[in-house]
């Protein structure tokens, strides 16, 4: 479909208020659809092998997409698709996606449940605000472990002690600068050709537009367009999707419905997520989708529901319509922290055997710079080695049980479980982790291996 036709539907289809939006179209309709078709959890089993249930939540996720369609919040209209046009469209989706260039390009690919290729490792904790001192340093911590196939960053919270703001000017220095520096961590490494997803420091569209320049982001590079909560875009974002048309930037459409949130429990986040993803190839010209469901009050992806959410929306996908899924990993805890290893090794095995690509991790909810390249390490390891071993969904569910027994008290901690900020845990001078994050690593790795997952490899 044409973008322009997009952007006319963005203004002539029905109006509709934000407040009735969501209650009368999302809530209401999401509220019958998890009834008619049947869509439940169960808090025991984190990494369902239940063929019909995959297929269920794909049937239902395309008929919420059919039914109520998208909503912009710029011009509070209904952009509505017929279902052919829905279904072209998942026809027409990538299966592969090329990114970075020469030595290091890497291939994106349609994942299969339990499926034998391991996981790339999309390195990084997208969106986590940065001091501008630590945010070359965190980059190159992540960008140096041989595991890595990608990388992304947070954000630069400040430039030359400013604060950054969203939709002024300081927007778009903020960006290129993240890009900078972004080169350079990849320089320093000698792997000057990743492939990036970045402009994260670009809440606006200004440092989109700003960043679109083989100096900054490549054409080899992605950036985000995300679909608002829930199932809402805005010109803001419209704007990003068009930018790319002729830069010819990769789009990753990014998804965070909330589990809790106007779908109700997990069943209604994974309709709404869904929904947003077949929603997305069209409305945010997404070249490849980025899972990210949120728990309402705990945020992280560590959490039962999202596990489960994670884990039956890929598998719908990968049963129904294949699709190029990148799985964010956002633990509760941060570096220093025991937590974080066990989070990221649980939510790294429901992603690799559901059939995702793993990127992470946005340690301590990525709301501040507490993550480091030892735990996106971890992932990756654990990534590999389940695909290696050939772990079954049942196994992988067994083993998270396990670890969750290890860390799900952080949700109950009043202040969460932050840990240490990225310099309290790595030497600035040598890049690598200190000491005790060290021991910390080599001892959940143990305890990973006694748990029966092999990580020799």
């Amino acid at each position: 479909m044409d973008y322009l036709e997009i952007i006319d539907r963005s203004d002539s289809g029905e109006y509709i208020s934000e407040e009735n939006w969501d209650l009368e179209k999302v809530a209401m309709t999401c509220m019958r659809l998890v009834s008619q078709y049947d869509l439940k959890w169960d808090r025991q089993n984190l990494v369902p092998d239940d063929p019909a249930l995959a297929d269920r939540v794909f049937a239902a996720g395309l008929a919420l997409a059919v039914e109520i369609g998208a909503y912009n919040r710029s011009s509070e209209r209904i952009l509505r698709f017929e279902r052919d046009e829905l279904e072209s469209a998942l026809r027409d989706m990538k299966q592969t996606l090329s990114m970075g260039q020469g030595a290091d390009e890497r291939v994106l690919f349609a994942r299969q449940i339990e499926d034998s290729r391991p996981p790339l490792v999309w390195a990084g904790n997208p969106g986590a605000p940065h001091p501008e001192a630590l945010f070359l340093p965190a980059v190159v911590s992540w960008a140096q472990e041989p595991i890595v196939d990608l990388i992304t960053c947070g954000t630069l919270a400040e430039v030359d002690g400013r604060e950054v703001r969203t939709g002024e000017a300081l927007e778009i220095t903020a960006t290129r600068r993240e890009l900078t520096y972004l080169h350079q961590a990849l320089a320093h490494v000698g792997r000057p050709g990743m492939g990036m997803l970045a402009a994260q420091s670009s809440v606006s569209e200004l440092g989109d537009l700003a960043a679109a320049n083989p100096d900054y982001l490549r054409t080899c590079d992605a950036h985000l367009v995300p679909m608002l909560n829930e199932l809402k875009i805005d010109n803001r974002n419209i704007a990003r999707a068009v930018n790319s048309i002729e830069y010819g930037m990769r789009n990753g459409g990014l998804y965070c419905a909330i589990s809790g949130g106007l779908g109700g429990d997990a069943p209604g986040c994974a309709l709404i997520s869904v929904a947003s993803m077949i929603l997305g190839l069209l409305t945010n010209r997404a070249d490849y989708h980025i899972l990210h469901p949120i728990h309402i009050r705990h945020v992280a992806t560590s959490t039962r529901e999202v596990l489960w959410v994670e884990s039956v929306v890929l598998q719908a996908f990968a049963r129904n319509a294949p699709a190029i899924i990148v799985t964010d990993v956002y633990p509760k805890s941060g570096a220093l922290t025991r937590e974080l290893l066990y989070e990221t090794a649980a939510n790294a095995l429901a992603i690799t055997v559901s059939g995702g690509h793993l990127e992470g991790c946005g340690s301590a909810d990525g709301l501040v710079p507490h993550a480091t390249g030892l735990e996106p390490r971890l992932m990756g390891e654990v990534g590999h080695a389940a695909c290696r071993q050939g772990v079954t969904r049942a196994q992988a569910n067994q083993w998270i049980l396990q670890l969750m027994e290890k860390y799900e008290h952080v949700f109950r901690m009043p202040e969460g479980n932050p840990g240490a900020r990225f310099d309290q845990a790595y030497d600035l001078e040598t890049l690598q982790p200190l000491p005790e994050w060290t021991r910390m690593y080599e001892e959940v790795k143990t305890e990973l291996k006694e748990m029966g997952l092999d990580l020799s490899g």
